[in-house]
């Protein structure tokens, strides 16, 4: 696998995005909360490329910090 994409890489973004919203409703936060780290396990395992992951990480790290990418 090649490095992080950080380019739009997918069709039916907004699709997607409903069931995102659709999956937290009626959820608590704590609910929220477990549902996204599922979720986000899932899509880890399935990225299956620990440096790409990483990545991710710190750039996901850096814009909450509000640092540009």
């Amino acid at each position: 696998m090649t490095g992080l994409i950080t380019e739009p890489n997918i069709a039916g973004v907004d699709d997607i995005y409903e069931r995102l919203i659709a999956m937290h409703a009626d959820a608590s936060t704590e609910e929220s909360l477990k549902l996204a780290a599922r979720l986000n396990l899932i899509l880890i395992n399935h990225i299956g490329d620990p440096a790409v992951v990483a990545e991710a990480i710190t750039l996901a790290a850096q814009r909450r910090k509000g640092k540009p990418r």
